[in-house]
This record gives C-alpha cells, sequence and structure tokens, in this order.
C-alpha cells in the first residue's frame, strides 16, 4: 500500500484527493478518475494487475490527511514563514536563472502526510495580490500548484522578492525531458502535452493572466510515455512572471530581473518592436509563443533560431515576417482533432 505521503495525489490526476478511494493493487486513486480509467482498461495503472469498479473502497484515512492539510493552510492564509512552516533542504538553489531561484525544501516539522514541494523565489519583485489568490488560479489540472506565499522574516526588510511554495515535479522540466528520451515519441505524444499546455493558457486568459514567457523549460512534467499520449501529464508554471503582470510589481530599485527581460527567440513581433509596452503583452503574444514552443518541442529542446547567433538578427528576423521551418516529423499539414477536445491549428512556414 502506498504510504501517506505518496497517497496526497492521484496517481493518474497528479491532484490533490477529493475522493480517495482504495482499488484491489492497494494504491489509493481519485474516484472518477478511476473508475475511467478501469472502464478503458480494466487494469492497474501502477501494477498492471485487473481491477473491478466493484472493488473500490473509500480510504477514510487518506481523506483526513486531505482534510487536516487543507484545513493547516487555510488556519495559515496561505502564508507560511521560512524556518518556523518550511525550510530550505538546501543552502544553494538547484535550479538557478535570470531573477529566478528553486529550491528543494520541507515542510516543518515534519513532510509526513505532506505532498513534496518546492519554493520558487523570484528576484526583484513583490506579490501584487493575497496569497489565497495564487492559491486559487493554481487549481487546474495542468497548472503547477502553489500552496501559498513563504516570508523570509531574517530578510524580508532588504530582500525584494516573492517566495512561492509549490509541488515538486518529480521529472523536471518538459526542456531535459526530450532532449534525454533516447526513443521515438509518438506525434500523438506532442499532441496531447500541447493540448494539456493549451488548456492551462486558456483558464490563466479566462483570469485575466498572461503566461508572458511560455517556452519547454516553463512545462513540468509529471508523468511522461513516449508511446502512449494518453499516459503523459504536465503542468505550466511561471505563469505571469513577465512585464505586463496582475500577479507581480516589479520593484524599482531591482536589477535585472526575470521579469524584466523578454525570451527574445520565443517572443511575437509586437513584444520586439524597439517602442514596445506593457500592454504588447496579450493572449495574442501568448499564442504565437505557444507556436514556438511547439516547434521547440517537435525539435527536441532544440533552441529557436539556433542557426542565428545574434539575437538582434533573430528581431530582425522575426521582425520582418519570417517564421520557424516546419519540423520534419511534424507531419499535420495544416489542423487536426485529437480526443474529442478543440481543434488546434499548426502551421510552420
Amino acid at each position: 500500500m502506498a504510504t501517506p505521503e505518496e497517497s496526497l495525489f492521484c496517481p493518474i490526476t497528479f491532484e490533490l484527493f477529493t475522493d480517495p478511494v482504495l482499488a484491489q493493487d492497494g494504491h489509493t486513486y481519485e474516484r472518477q478518475a478511476i473508475e475511467e480509467w478501469i472502464r478503458q482498461h480494466g487494469t492497474s495503472p501502477i501494477t498492471r494487475q485487473s481491477l473491478s469498479l466493484e472493488y473500490l473502497y473509500p480510504n477514510i484515512l487518506v481523506r483526513q490527511l486531505i482534510d487536516s492539510f487543507e484545513q493547516s493552510t487555510r488556519n495559515k492564509n496561505y502564508q507560511f514563514t521560512l524556518g518556523i512552516d518550511v525550510k530550505k533542504r538546501e543552502s544553494q538553489p538547484f535550479i538557478q536563472t535570470f531573477g529566478k531561484s528553486i529550491y528543494r525544501a520541507q515542510w516543518l516539522p515534519t513532510n509526513r502526510g505532506r505532498p513534496e514541494i518546492i519554493l520558487l523565489k523570484i528576484e526583484g519583485t513583490r506579490a501584487r495580490k493575497e496569497a489565497s489568490f495564487y492559491v486559487d488560479l493554481s487549481r487546474h489540472p495542468y497548472i503547477v500548484r502553489t500552496f501559498g506565499l513563504v516570508y523570509d522574516t531574517e530578510n524580508n526588510r532588504n530582500d525584494n522578492s516573492v517566495m512561492l511554495l509549490q509541488e515538486y515535479a518529480p521529472e523536471g522540466n518538459l526542456f531535459h525531458k526530450l532532449q534525454d528520451c533516447s526513443t521515438v515519441i509518438y506525434e500523438e505524444v506532442f499532441i496531447e502535452i500541447f493540448l494539456q499546455i493549451i488548456d492551462a493558457m486558456a483558464y490563466l486568459t479566462h483570469n485575466n493572466v498572461i503566461h508572458g514567457d511560455l517556452a519547454c523549460r516553463n512545462v513540468l512534467v509529471f508523468r511522461f510515455d513516449a508511446s502512449n499520449p494518453r499516459n503523459n501529464h504536465v503542468k505550466l508554471t511561471d505563469f505571469g512572471i513577465s512585464r505586463n503582470t496582475q500577479l507581480y510589481s516589479m520593484e524599482p530599485v531591482a536589477a535585472q530581473t526575470r521579469i524584466n527581460i523578454v525570451p527574445i527567440r520565443y517572443a511575437a513581433p509586437e513584444i520586439l518592436s524597439s517602442d514596445v509596452t506593457y500592454h504588447a503583452y496579450t493572449e495574442k503574444s501568448d499564442i504565437y509563443s505557444m507556436g514556438v514552443l511547439m516547434w521547440e518541442a517537435y525539435k527536441r529542446g532544440e533552441i529557436p533560431w539556433s542557426y542565428i547567433s545574434d539575437d538582434e538578427e533573430v528581431i530582425r528576423h522575426v521582425r520582418s515576417g519570417q517564421h520557424l521551418l516546419q519540423p520534419p516529423n511534424c507531419i499535420f499539414d495544416n489542423a487536426y482533432h485529437f480526443r474529442g477536445r478543440s481543434n488546434l491549428n499548426i502551421m510552420f512556414i
């Protein structure tokens, strides 16, 4: 049987349980997810043994753990203190880029009955919203879960940054996953991943949030299968960390940070204009970047416009209307319809 720590998230949906049930294989699942799985496959998604809908039982222990965890975060108003509620596992981040550091973290006093977590520190910014807003915004199956904001009382006076407490992605990001995968990836797998990202984008747009930095590095992988589309699950992260954001405000004294750097090789032409304003960042510019992300995925993490070393030359190419060439493994010419969801138009010129 899975341990309490492993049982907080459904192994199918990768979401915190709402109605956990115990199956014949000894593992706990979200009821709706495992019922659908059994109807389609008839076997366990973990052990492959036969499963029956008749033998699904409520997991009261896991339900109590979830209730306790959710209640504790609400009691904290989704605001945690570093060194009291959570701590960094190491003093140095395991990922660090422009204005962003990610630390492995753990709950205090114990991780027992709690999900695995990381601390995302964004330099040169302040949170614009209440902590509960960030939590509620992340309640989507394809958006990385945020549990709240973390405050460092020792450095709070001089530290112009915001720290988010987020779930840990066991498979890393899509960029590294695609580069490390040595087998052929079926195109249907790419399509499934793209549709999950688009679901997340549509949700953000509905909530008036522009991502601003769509790229494979900002897609976290929770389950990956190069041959089975349905056995893949990704989540979008780093949304709203851009110039035009309703989530964070840039500190005027901040040095160059992630929030004021334009991702040139992924940006839409209007973003690359010399007189660009914050208003240029829209859902349309995100759609353009989504196309570049798809190209990057098909090319297994190749840098867009990799044959051009000068970013200024890339800007001239994009602003003049030139496009990335269609990858040879992208066999669909115009559009495709997959798993009954909305049509997704792809065009590489």
